[in-house]
C-alpha cells in the first residue's frame, strides 16, 4: 500500500493566495457588472524591456538555426548570464564572486524553498513575522516545522516584527541553526540599514548559524544606507546564502528567471560534525533534480545589464514606485497608518479600527472592489495590517485609492 509524506498533510488546504483568488472569483461572479481592481497579488503589469524582447527573438533565430541551437542548458546556468551577474550586481559594490558560486534558476521562489533539500531535518528554523509563505511551507513539507498549535508551528523559532520593533526583529531567544530574511521586506515593504543587518551576519558569525537572505527587491531599494546584498557585510559568505530574481526586477513572472549565490566560504557540518561544503552540495542536488534554465531566457536575462536593458528597467522600476508614493500618501492623506514604500513596492497598511486582516479584506473587495492581501496570511503578527502592491497599471492605482477615500 502506497503512503504519502505526511508532512504535506499538515498544511492548510489551500495556499494563501489561492484562497483570494477564491474570494474574489467569487464576488466576480455574483456581480459580473462591477470593475475589480487588484492591489493585492504582486504580479507584473508592465511590458518585458525591449531589450529583453530583442534578445529572445535572437536567441529563437539560432534556436531554429542548426548551427546555433541549443540543447539541454547548464544546470547551473550559463556562462555569459553569471558573467554579467557578477560583474554589475556584485563587482560594482565591490563584491566579487567566482563563477561557480551563482547558480541561475527558475526563481527565488523555487530556490527558497528548495535550499531546504540540502539542510539537515534537525535544525532549528527561524522566521522573520510576518513571513513570506513559502519560507513555512516549504520547512513543513520537509518535516522541520513540527505541529501546528494555536496558529503557529511549535518547531520554528518566529521573530515578530512590529511597528513597536520598527520591524526590526530582534535575536532569536534561544539557539538556532538557520534563519530566514527577507529585505527590502515582503510583505511589510520595509528594509535593515547596513548596520543592523551587520548585527545578524554577527550573530551569525558567533553562533555558527546560516542566514537565508532573500534580496529579490533589492532593485527598488532608494536610501543610501540600505544594503543591495549581505554581501556588502564583512564576513557574509561564511554564513550567507543569497537569492535573486528577476522577476519583479524586469518583468519576469511569465518567463521566470533567477538565481542563488553560495559562497565557497560557507560550510556547515555533517552529524560526525565533518566541515561540509554547501556549494558543492547546492551544485549537487540542482545537477540532480533541475535541468537549467532555458537559454532563450537565459539571454533574455542577459539584455537586461546592457546600457538600454539598465535604462528600460530604470523606467519600468520608477513607475513602480511612483505607484508605491501614490498609495502610500493617499492613505496617509486619510488617516491610515502605512509603512513600506519606500524601498519597496509593498505598502504595508494598518487596518481602521482594530477590524481583523480578512474582515477588512472582504469589506474592501465589496464594498469598494478593492484587492488587498490579508496581513494575518504572512504570519499572527500579520493580523490587522493589509498588503497592497504597487504593480498595477497607473490608472487602476489612481482609480483604487479614489474608491478607498470614500467614506463609510
Amino acid at each position: 500500500m502506497v503512503s504519502v509524506n505526511e508532512n504535506f498533510l499538515k498544511l492548510s488546504e489551500s495556499y494563501l493566495f489561492s484562497e483570494i483568488a477564491k474570494r474574489v472569483n467569487a464576488f466576480k461572479i455574483a456581480n459580473p457588472d462591477k470593475k475589480v481592481i487588484s492591489l493585492g497579488i504582486g504580479d507584473v503589469t508592465r511590458p518585458l524591456p525591449k531589450a529583453s524582447i530583442d534578445s529572445i527573438h535572437k536567441a529563437i533565430d539560432e534556436m531554429g538555426d542548426e548551427k546555433t541551437m541549443r540543447g539541454y542548458a547548464p544546470e547551473c546556468g550559463y556562462s555569459f548570464l553569471i558573467e554579467a551577474i557578477i560583474k554589475n550586481d556584485f563587482n560594482s559594490r565591490g563584491i566579487s564572486l567566482e563563477q561557480d558560486e551563482v547558480f541561475v534558476s527558475d526563481g527565488a521562489k523555487s530556490d527558497t524553498g528548495n535550499i531546504g533539500d540540502i539542510l539537515g531535518v534537525d535544525n532549528i528554523v527561524a522566521v522573520t513575522d510576518p513571513v513570506y509563505p513559502v519560507y513555512v511551507d516549504t520547512n513543513v513539507m520537509g518535516g522541520k516545522a513540527g505541529n501546528l498549535q494555536a496558529g503557529v508551528w511549535d518547531r520554528l523559532v518566529y521573530l515578530p516584527c512590529t511597528p513597536g520593533n520598527k520591524f526590526v526583529p530582534d535575536f532569536p531567544g534561544k539557539e538556532v541553526d538557520v534563519i530566514y530574511l527577507c529585505y527590502p521586506n515582503n510583505p511589510t515593504g520595509t528594509t535593515l540599514t547596513k548596520e543592523q543587518l551587520k548585527g545578524w551576519v554577527d550573530y551569525a558569525l558567533k553562533h555558527k548559524a546560516l542566514l537565508l537572505f532573500d534580496a529579490a527587491y533589492e532593485a527598488f531599494i532608494t536610501e543610501q544606507n540600505v544594503p543591495h546584498s549581505i554581501y556588502e557585510i564583512e564576513g557574509a559568505k561564511q554564513v550567507a546564502i543569497e537569492f535573486r530574481s528577476f522577476s519583479k526586477t524586469a518583468g519576469f513572472t511569465g518567463l521566470r528567471c533567477g538565481y542563488t549565490v553560495v559562497p565557497k566560504e560557507l560550510t556547515v557540518y555533517d552529524e560526525a560534525k565533518n566541515v561540509v561544503s554547501l556549494n558543492q552540495l547546492w551544485k549537487r542536488r540542482q545537477s540532480t533534480k533541475f535541468n537549467g534554465t532555458a537559454y532563450i531566457i537565459q539571454r533574455a536575462a542577459e539584455a537586461i545589464y546592457t546600457p538600454a536593458g539598465k535604462q528600460q528597467i530604470h523606467e519600468t522600476i520608477d513607475y513602480y514606485m511612483e505607484n508605491a508614493r501614490i498609495i502610500k500618501e493617499n492613505l496617509e492623506s486619510i488617516g491610515m497608518e502605512t509603512y513600506g514604500g519606500v524601498n519597496a513596492p509593498y505598502i504595508w497598511m494598518k487596518t481602521p479600527k482594530n477590524v481583523s486582516s480578512w474582515d477588512f479584506f472582504d469589506r474592501l473587495l465589496n464594498e469598494r472592489q478593492v484587492v488587498g492581501t490579508p496581513g494575518v496570511g504572512f504570519g499572527k503578527s500579520g493580523e490587522g495590517f493589509l498588503r497592497l502592491t504597487a504593480f498595477g497599471k497607473r490608472t487602476d492605482v489612481l482609480e483604487a485609492v479614489d474608491r478607498m477615500k470614500i467614506k463609510s
